[in-house]
């Protein structure tokens, strides 16, 4: 049975894996300078196995970590800015941005303050997250948060609490202030035995439930050129550290997505990876889980570029990859696979008990 766990990893607080500790860095406003991205990749490399994973939280997850070299690896991030000295800040500083961000703008400046104000947020759970989405459309609504910042129906900025299709219109200035102050209501209210926003059934207090709705969404930047540069897509989220470094070497810097993608400041569009493993979710499967009982990711590619619409190949029913319905789901039981359509990782099959074989011959990609 897979174990759903109330916490995700941090830095401070790594989660073993199958294939060693994966440690989990957040990059300040989603950025990192090409000096970040050069230290990050050397030491993943040195103290990792060298995989990186991008999550759908936009943070970025050294894998393979000894316990013997993990004091050496934080010791580094630390050093790069990347990591708190202070756990407690650390934990706290789950804080999803939206990448296209501009130096000054809405995004940013309420980013930069929520970043230098964590001390004001009270004890919240370990999956309890922020969404700064303050840019002309939302970005970042399909993305993991509980308390969001983003562009209302009518122009200004709202907060929105998880879960709610309206929130709050702001006067600017003051986003900082009821982030925090909703924060402490969810706590003083009850919040931290749901876990999150979405599931506390309490009503909201009546400072925060208004009427005002938030804007259409935007779309996730495609890969290839993108105002800010370049679009690199990351198949199932995964980068090796040589590679991270190669996107920088030219004097780069780069943004951290949610959408297994990554923005190079100033990059020149190059090839990019089949697109039907883009629109693909795998988790790392097993062995490198011990949740999962089946490998994921060589099936996903050779299944990919014949499934229409969007494959989930999830090693275990908790689904870590992605938490929305897709057009075909596989799921990992007892070393074998469940299939289901339009649904999540875990959800009653159409078909159970499929090994990797029958079902490539069932989509055609024997």
């Amino acid at each position: 049975m897979s174990v759903v766990r109330g916490w995700c990893p941090t830095a401070h607080r790594p989660m073993a894996a199958g294939d060693g500790l994966l440690v989990r860095v957040r990059p300040r406003l989603a950025h990192l300078t090409r000096t970040q991205a050069i230290g990050l990749a050397e030491a993943a490399a040195a103290h990792g196995n060298g995989a990186i994973d991008v999550t759908n939280r936009a943070n970025l997850q050294i894998r393979g970590v000894r316990d013997d070299r993990w004091a050496a690896l934080i010791a580094t991030l630390c050093a790069l800015d990347l990591v708190d000295t202070d756990p407690t800040l650390e934990a706290r500083r789950a804080v999803l941005v939206a990448p296209d961000w501009n130096a000054g703008d809405d995004t940013h400046r309420i980013a930069s303050e929520l970043t230098t104000r964590l001390a004001e947020l009270p004890e919240l759970p370990g999956k309890f997250g922020f969404a700064i989405d303050a840019g002309a459309s939302p970005l970042l609504r399909d993305a993991p948060a509980d308390i969001r910042i983003e562009r209302g129906s009518i122009g200004g900025l709202i907060l929105r609490a998880e879960g709610r299709t309206q929130g709050v219109a702001l006067t600017a200035g003051t986003e900082v202030d009821a982030i925090v102050a909703l924060a402490h209501w969810f706590v003083a209210s009850g919040g931290s035995a749901a876990g999150r926003m979405a599931r506390h059934a309490a009503a909201l207090p009546a400072w925060a439930d208004r009427e005002s709705l938030p804007s259409l969404p935007g779309a996730a930047p495609a890969t290839g050129q993108h105002p800010l540069g370049a679009v690199v897509g990351l198949p199932f989220g995964r980068i090796d550290a040589s590679d991270l470094a190669r996107l920088v070497a030219n004097g780069g810097e780069i943004r951290v997505t949610p959408w297994r993608r990554l923005i190079v400041l100033g990059g020149v569009a190059a090839e990019q990876p089949e697109p039907a493993l883009l629109h693909t979710d795998a988790c790392v499967g097993a062995p490198a889980c011990p949740q999962a009982s089946v490998a994921t990711r060589a099936l996903a590619r050779r299944l990919a570029p014949h499934v229409a619409g969007q494959l989930h190949v999830s090693g275990c029913a908790k689904g870590c990859a992605r938490a929305q319905p897709a057009d075909v789901v596989l799921t990992g039981r007892e070393g074998r696979f469940d299939l289901a359509f339009a649904a999540r990782a875990g959800a009653p099959p159409a078909v159970s008990g499929l090994d990797a074989a029958r079902i490539l011959a069932r989509f055609g990609a024997a």
